[in-house]
């Protein structure tokens, strides 16, 4: 089992900048990837970038404006978020993949609100 739990959301202006981090506890040696993905009402979950062995994967909506690290030790991973955007507004998840296992783990979501 892996336990996720995010910190750092809020509401910032546009244009501001926000740090998002997810402490990893449990079995995390079994963790192969980390990311971030988000989700607004009414819409499906999307992915917002990962992270794993040091190759990182970002949505093209956030690519040159959020950065994400951490995960080498598989027990924290953050999202710093620059030139934010009112479209970026949504609640925002960490997640843990484990292959061997074939188990997705989230966190409980934080909210980001970015205002025009």
């Amino acid at each position: 089992q892996v336990q996720l739990v995010e910190s750092g959301g809020g509401l910032v202006q546009a244009g501001g900048s926000l740090r998002l981090s997810c402490a990893a506890s449990g079995s995390i040696a079994s963790i192969n990837l980390m990311g971030w993905y988000r989700q607004v009402p009414g819409k499906q979950r999307e992915l917002v970038a990962t992270v794993s062995g040091g190759s990182t994967i970002y949505a093209d909506s956030v690519k040159g404006r959020f950065t994400i690290s951490g995960g080498n030790a598989k027990n924290t991973v953050y999202l710093q978020m620059n030139s934010l955007k009112p479209e970026d507004t949504a609640v925002y998840y960490c997640n843990a993949k484990c292959i061997l296992s074939r188990r997705d783990y989230w966190g409980q979501g934080t909210q980001v609100t970015v205002s025009s």
